[in-house]
């Protein structure tokens, strides 16, 4: 189920969080990811799954405690948290906004302090595990939406990150895409935490999931137990796959 069972990557421990408007958005959220698992976080519109997600490496902060192997995410520490944990936002023109493709992947690296060299072996890295060499001089609005989806993941990977937390991946791409992003990331290795509505993508990559619903946890476990659970999945407004 896990790559290190022993190890944990991210604990997070009776998280809260409330939107300025007063909207309730996560309740009492505890959960543990694993080094090298792939944790699958399912759940209806409006569950908290991207709330969920931005808190892991501080973009938000809510009452509660988030761990990330060992480090207490806070204001003092999120320039360090932000290097292991990346994040991979759902519509990729929010992640995308330099002149080319290479500044783009290139804009991490470059804030980390790293040198021009090792910046270029990392975008080269980055693009070539996600297969889109070659497209380093393009402009990203050039791009397809599943070409934006990938250089968008090798934003994060130049970063040399050991959490990778995705959000909706799957989302908007054509079936070809789709396959071609599932095969990627399930070549990577380390820590993957991914929100989605793609059942047959967790079924597929997720040893473990969570159930979210209206900001609380409603089940986690095995992904074959959970998504096997036709009264659990309906309850909380998800179909068997």
């Amino acid at each position: 189920m896990t790559g290190a069972m022993d190890e944990i990557a991210i604990e997070v421990k009776a998280l809260s969080y409330w939107y300025p408007d007063g909207t309730r958005a996560l309740e009492d959220v505890s959960l543990t990811v694993y080094r090298g698992e792939c944790l699958g976080v399912i759940g209806p519109n409006g569950a908290g799954k991207t709330t969920l997600l931005l808190h892991l490496n501080g973009v938000l902060q809510g009452t509660g405690e988030i761990r990330v192997f060992g480090t207490p995410v806070d204001r003092t520490t999120l320039r360090t948290v932000r290097q292991q944990v990346g994040l991979v936002f759902q519509d990729p023109d929010d992640q995308l906004f330099m002149p080319t493709v290479f500044d783009d992947v290139a804009f991490g690296p470059v804030n980390m302090g790293c040198a021009m060299d090792e910046v270029m072996q990392r975008v080269a890295r980055a693009l070539s595990f996600v297969g889109m060499t070659g497209c380093e001089r393009k402009p990203a609005h050039h791009l397809s939406f599943g070409e934006k989806k990938r250089v968008s993941i090798a934003t994060v990977l130049a970063m040399d990150p050991q959490v990778l937390v995705l959000d909706e991946p799957t989302s908007s791409l054509d079936p070809r895409a789709r396959r071609n992003l599932i095969r990627l990331l399930k070549c990577l290795s380390l820590t993957r935490v991914i929100a989605t509505h793609d059942i047959h993508l967790v079924a597929e990559l997720c040893g473990r999931c969570l159930v979210l619903d209206g900001g609380r946890v409603a089940a986690c476990g095995p992904t074959h137990e959970l998504l096997t659970d036709k009264t659990l999945l309906e309850a909380h407004g998800l179909e068997v796959p």
